[in-house]
């Protein structure tokens, strides 16, 4: 059985720091998963600005932020108010077999899904062996000038 290495290592470990876990994962959660030469980030942001929406690389940390703005109208009387809002960021480290300069990033109906393909000299190859009926000999030749 072949054991597959997972490229994503210390998953939000900086936002734990500084925001604590149970905030980042509520106000972003998100699936994480693999299919064929790819894998796929999907978070929930429902309610940001779509213009709001900022995905970096940087070394090998992807950062995600995004805004989900304050209704500031003066007539408005809250009765409950559980949505959070402000500014969210998520970073993961990524270890090292992504292409990280081919992701593709969508946002759908509140859905934020990075496709994060494999990169080529990270994918399993076959390497041929050669063999034949009679050994051969190797030999040196000089190097010329």
């Amino acid at each position: 059985m072949a054991t597959r290495l997972d490229p994503f290592q210390e998953m939000d470990r900086l936002v734990s720091q500084m925001f604590g876990a149970q905030r980042s994962s509520a106000t972003m959660p998100m699936d994480l998963y693999r299919t064929g030469d790819h894998y796929v980030l999907k978070v929930d942001l429902p309610g940001v600005d779509p213009g709001s929406i900022d995905v970096g690389v940087e070394d090998r940390t992807l950062t995600i932020r995004a805004e989900r703005t304050v209704e500031t109208d003066a007539d408005v009387q809250w009765l409950a108010r559980e949505r959070a809002q402000g500014t969210f960021a998520r970073q993961l480290t990524v270890g090292r077999g992504l292409d990280l300069d081919r992701i593709d990033a969508t946002y759908a109906d509140g859905v934020l899904a990075l496709t994060i393909p494999v990169a080529e000299e990270a994918k399993p190859r076959r390497i041929e062996v050669q063999h034949g009926s009679t050994p051969s000999a190797i030999t040196a030749e000089p190097a010329t000038a």
